[in-house]
């Protein structure tokens, strides 16, 4: 193979090939990564921020980012606790729904509509419903008074089959929300949309309404997220998504969606998620600290941004380098 050819590939494998690596360095380093039970606990662990990534993916592909989710994800958890005891969880969680769409709709309104930059849109957002979620709970945490009287943790902690509930959540989610994209009218219109915003357009396609529905899909599941969370304890910090927005796009862009839009599957991201997940718990089984996630996680941000761009152009590095 020539040296593009070598390029080209990296370009478009090296994500896999790395973290093919990491497995086999995981393995030698503890035998214990690919039990049974390490692998099902590290897919139950990955599924919050698998679903938070499913509907960021739409918003990706569109054209478009969204830095508002670790915080949507803090308030819906909030939120529906908040609600549990007030006026129980049959009347909660769609409670906490309407009110996430609602931060959701805004959102699409904003970046859809008005044509404001998303980035910019976004991360305002991040500030404001994190200050809305501080105000709301008084800068408290959460907690179910009763949790021992409640079917409400059947979301975080609950079996089916002997499977967790959240891995069918996360599951059913992927399934369903894969085939929206690749099957519907509505799926081919966010390709053409994050593809080419003014041909779209010319052709008849709603740019403006696709955008908005795709920020509303990022919303309903940050809220099944939250939902989510708030299960898992019965009880939540205000502050329980922070940090998670990078994740989620660190996970998206593993899956080989371009930030430039356009391009992306929910089945690609699927295993992006699952590639950072192993990738943690990796790192934790051979003795490193919990907080050198983040500069890891930073590195595969640039390491997948680098290689999505080497894909584009055919090779690793510039012609100008």
């Amino acid at each position: 193979m020539s040296k593009e050819q070598i390029g080209r590939f990296l370009a478009r494998q090296g994500i896999l090939i790395a973290f093919v690596l990491f497995i086999i360095g995981f393995t030698l380093a503890n035998n214990r990564f690919l039990a049974p039970d390490n692998i099902m606990g590290v897919i139950r662990s990955s599924a919050i921020l698998g679903v938070m990534a499913l509907g960021v993916t739409f918003v990706v592909i569109s054209g478009n980012l969204d830095l508002s989710v670790g915080s949507m994800m803090s308030f819906s958890a909030i939120v529906v606790l908040d609600l549990h005891d007030a006026i129980g969880p049959g009347l909660a969680i769609p409670a906490m729904f309407a009110m996430t769409l609602a931060l959701g709709a805004f959102n699409g309104f904003l970046v859809g509509y008005l044509k404001l930059n998303s980035l910019i849109v976004t991360l305002g957002m991040l500030s404001a419903i994190h200050g809305l979620t501080l105000t709301y709970s008084g800068g408290k945490n959460m907690d179910i008074a009763d949790k021992e009287g409640t079917w409400f943790g059947v979301f975080g902690q609950g079996t089916i089959l002997g499977i967790p509930v959240p891995i069918l959540i996360f599951a059913l989610l992927a399934a369903i929300l894969g085939t929206v994209l690749a099957k519907t009218p509505f799926g081919r219109k966010v390709y053409a949309v994050g593809g080419n915003g003014v041909a779209a357009t010319f052709s008849g396609i709603r740019r403006a309404r696709v955008v908005f529905f795709c920020y509303l899909m990022s919303s309903l599941c940050v809220a099944t997220a939250g939902l989510m969370q708030a299960s898992r304890s019965l009880g939540s910090q205000n502050t329980v998504g922070q940090g998670l927005e990078l994740e989620v796009l660190a996970a998206i862009i593993l899956g080989g969606a371009s930030l430039m839009g356009g391009s992306g599957t929910i089945f690609k991201t699927v295993i992006g998620v699952l590639i950072l997940g192993f990738i943690q718990n990796g790192l934790l089984l051979v003795g490193l600290q919990f907080y050198v996630q983040y500069v890891v996680t930073w590195i595969i941000i640039i390491l997948a941004v680098w290689l999505d761009i080497a894909a584009k152009r055919g090779r690793l590095l510039s012609a100008i380098a």
